[in-house]
């Protein structure tokens, strides 16, 4: 299987998820450059994280123009799956493939640590392997991942089964002290209405192996291998 990992300038995460796809899981990564349109015959995507053209304007606001994100915007509508992990959910919100858009962190500070995440819907193509109400340890590493929305569009993804993951407490307890950045509703993760498009702020990646301190996000990535086979 052939997963696209798209590598903008700034990008600092594509090897990373590559690693995931090549060493951990036995998949090929495609590394996609920013200026191509072709994504080469690739079956998923994933966005890595980084700080995409600098974060100039905003995070994302440039890389939602460049030749590939357009390639993958079409590969998206079409029924493609994509994920996009920290700068690439900045990205995918800038792009128009998901709802919303990211403010500064609440305390206008880098935030690097482990986090605690409740899965709310394993109704997805990139949660299947979880259970409902599975609490998850995954680190996050951002300063822009304070999700915000109209007040409308909050009710509709909440409504409409589209936020997947929240910051919680290791128990699984959704509150604002367990929120590390000042997220609607403790967002940390939501998918499009069609739930092909998948985005979310924490790193599972780098949570994919033990010597890591968790392997908590794993399933995701098996979870878009298994999505791919049965589409």
């Amino acid at each position: 299987m052939r997963f696209g990992i798209p590598v903008y300038p700034g990008s600092n995460c594509d090897r990373d998820v590559g690693w995931v796809i090549e060493k951990v899981l036995g998949h090929q990564a495609v590394y996609l450059w920013h200026k191509e349109g072709n994504l080469k015959g690739i079956d998923a995507v994933i966005i890595p994280g980084g700080f995409s053209y600098g974060d100039y304007l905003r995070a994302g606001a440039m890389a939602k123009i460049s030749p590939i994100t357009e390639a993958i915007c079409e590969f998206a509508q079409r029924g493609g799956l994509v994920m996009g992990i920290c700068n690439g959910f900045q990205i995918l919100l800038e792009a128009g493939l998901l709802p919303g858009a990211m403010l500064p962190n609440k305390s206008l500070s880098f935030i690097c640590k482990f986090v605690h995440l409740k899965v709310e819907n394993t109704d997805t193509p990139f949660t299947s392997l979880y259970t409902k109400g599975e609490v998850l340890k995954i680190p996050i590493a951002h300063a822009e991942g304070n999700y915000t929305c109209p007040e409308e569009t909050l009710k509709e993804i909440e409504e409409g089964g589209q936020v997947v993951l929240r910051y919680s407490s290791p128990e699984g307890e959704v509150s604002p002290e367990f929120n590390p950045n000042g997220s609607l509703n403790n967002i940390a993760g939501i998918c499009n209405r069609e739930g092909n498009v998948f985005g979310l702020m924490p790193h599972p990646e780098r949570a994919s192996e033990a010597i890591l301190g968790s392997t908590d996000g794993l399933k995701m990535f098996k979870s878009m291998v298994e999505g791919v086979v049965k589409a």
